[in-house]
């Protein structure tokens, strides 16, 4: 598993943007950037859409003002999901990225097994990451939602 000081694994993610679907690697997603990115087993579902990416929603503001320049949503479901969920959340603050084949959630090694649920997972985490190097790590305990919420994020910022 990735750890604090350790640089991101180089990857590419789909998303939806005012231009259309486009894929976009590491480099242009975090280097010279500080950013938080948090993870979610999958779009949709209830304690994603009820409170964590709500959450940061709601606090994208708070964000920017301690200088993230950009918070980052992971979910392997593909861009499509991600961007209905998106739209259903007004996240637009937020930069919806699609895992589809969990390559960079295997990569970290925060991947899990979901089963009939639908198989390769995220687990549940947010991290923060300057120019691609991660400064902080918060990972859930399975079935919990604690450490990786907005407001734990926004304490570690300062």
């Amino acid at each position: 598993m990735i750890s604090v000081g350790q640089s991101l694994p180089a990857g590419e993610f789909t998303i939806f943007t005012t231009e259309g679907k486009q894929t976009l690697d590491t480099q242009a997603l975090f280097a010279g950037k500080k950013v938080v990115l948090f993870a979610v087993p999958g779009a949709f579902t209830p304690t994603c859409s009820n409170a964590h990416l709500p959450g940061y929603v709601v606090k994208a503001d708070e964000f920017s003002a301690k200088g993230v320049d950009a918070i980052y949503c992971l979910s392997v479901n593909d861009a499509f999901v991600m961007k209905a969920w998106g739209e259903a959340q007004n996240a637009q603050a937020i930069t919806m990225l699609a895992d589809g084949d969990a390559s960079w959630t295997r990569a970290l090694g925060l991947e899990k097994e979901t089963g009939s649920f639908g198989g390769v997972r995220a687990q549940r985490f947010a991290l923060i990451a300057e120019d691609g190097l991660v400064t902080a790590l918060n990972v859930e305990a399975p079935g919990k939602f604690e450490v990786s919420d907005a407001d734990s994020l926004l304490a570690l910022l300062g």
